[in-house]
This record gives structure tokens, sequence and C-alpha cells, in this order.
């Protein structure tokens, strides 16, 4: 599901309600929605999903839900996505036990920070990686040379030419949330 090739490699990132329905007509087949709210999300979850995308919840982003683990168990049961994206490691394994995908979101701004990374990977089963920044290609084959799981290169992304850097780097597929890059990386 996640090892990109390709038309797989671009994952649009919904980080505005308008820009949802320009994700549901490109031709990706997944979607990271970092929108919504207790009110909203489960709409916007059945809207990609109706659309026949795989959907992917940022659950660190979505307002009124919290942290608490049991909110992912309502999230499986209640709103239904394909899986979760988080940055929390107990979120990460309650989807897991919820019956979810689950997408470790990383922070790589350190060496510190990237061996906390890899440590936290090892601990929990989440089924691919999201590394943020995603122009870090250095980072990218090193982190994918630790794991098994598939990379997510994701955060300031801003041309093809980068989107190429990251996916040479290792990564199976770059998220981004310009929708310009979404519907012309093919032609590139």
């Amino acid at each position: 599901m996640f090892a990109g090739s390709g038309n797989h490699r671009i994952i649009p990132a919904v980080r505005k309600a308008e820009d949802l329905q320009k994700a549901c007509d490109s031709e990706w087949p997944m979607i990271f929605l970092l929108i919504g709210d207790l009110f909203t999300v489960k709409q916007y979850v059945r809207q990609g999903l109706e659309a026949g995308k795989k959907v992917f919840l940022h659950v660190d982003f979505i307002g009124g839900l919290g942290s608490d683990p049991l909110v992912v168990k309502y999230i499986a049961e209640k709103i239904g996505p394909t899986g979760i994206i988080s940055t929390k490691n107990h979120m990460v394994k309650q989807a897991k036990k919820s019956g979810l995908l689950a997408i470790q979101r990383l922070f790589l701004i350190d060496t510190s920070a990237l061996e906390h990374g890899i440590n936290n990977v090892r601990q929990n089963e989440s089924d691919a990686l999201e590394v943020m920044p995603g122009l870090i290609p250095r980072v990218i084959t090193e982190l994918s040379s630790s794991t098994s799981r598939p990379i997510i290169a994701g955060g300031l992304i801003k041309d093809h030419q980068e989107i190429q850097t990251a996916l040479q780097a290792g990564a199976s597929a770059v998220s981004m949330g310009n929708p310009e890059l979404w519907h012309s990386f093919a032609q590139a």
C-alpha cells in the first residue's frame, strides 16, 4: 500500500477544506487529512472514501479529539478511515490494536531526534513512517536502511526536483499540501 511506484508516489496532504475535492478528483489513490474537528471529520473521511481513496487521518490535528488512546478506538469504530497518522507512539500502538493502519510521523531536526525516532519505530508496529521535513535526502537514506517500513517524505516540498530528490534518496512516496504539485507531477 505504501510502496509507491509510478502513479502512486504522491500523497495529497489536505490542509484546507476547499482542497479536499481536488484531492478526491486527483489520480492519487491515497489522501492525508490534516483538517477537521469533532463535527466535520466524519464527513471529510466519508468524502475521501466515496471517491475511492485510502484516507489517513492525522489525529494530532483533529480539533476536539485529544490524545487519549481511546480516541483512536472511537475513530476506528465511528469514523472509519483507512488509518491514522500521529507523532505519538501510544496513538500508533492503539491504531494497530483497533485494526487501523498507522503512519508514525517523525520530525527529524537533529541527530538526537533521528536516534529517538528509530528507537520509537522499533517499539511500535507502524505500517509506514512520514519524515519531516522531506528535504533531507541523506537522512531519508539512513532511515530507510535502518527499517523495513516504507518512508514517506513530507513537509517543505515545493517543486518537482525536490520530489525526485526525496524519491531517489529512498522515500516510497512524497506527501504535500500543494494541489498544483498533485496534478502536475505525472506529466513532469
